[in-house]
């Protein structure tokens, strides 16, 4: 498993009032939308071009997202295909005035590079 720095996050992101489920917690399709979007840009990076999601693993919310919290996504190359590269994202709240770290949920997302016909194409060599 791959060891993802925690020093700088690849995204860092205050969610709003509009961001609130039913229950008083952030919406998991915003937490996923943060990480795909974290994710695609490490991946864009890697393959230095467009990319476009495929696939999500294995992902488990462990702790709900609240409205005053600062999420932090984290990001890091857990493996490369010919034209795929799959991307560990971590994601963790900052809470309270102690500015408490509470793990949130983790995932593995695949990527895979595209040409200009939006097909897939190589990654470069890296």
């Amino acid at each position: 498993m791959t060891t993802i720095d925690r020093t700088e996050p690849v995204l860092r992101v205050a969610p709003r009032p509009g961001d609130i489920n039913a229950n008083g917690h952030i919406f998991g399709g915003w937490v996923l939308s943060q990480m795909d979007i974290a994710g695609g840009i490490v991946a864009a990076r890697e393959a230095q071009g467009a990319v476009a999601t495929v696939a999500i693993e294995a992902m488990k919310f462990i702790a709900p997202v609240m409205l005053h919290d600062v999420v932090s996504v984290y990001c890091a190359v857990e493996r490369r295909g010919s034209t795929s590269i799959a991307i560990r994202v971590d994601v963790v709240s900052t809470r309270g005035r102690a500015q408490s770290e509470v793990p949130v949920t983790s995932g593995i997302f695949t990527f895979v590079a595209l040409d200009e016909n939006h097909r897939p194409r190589p990654l470069p060599e890296g």
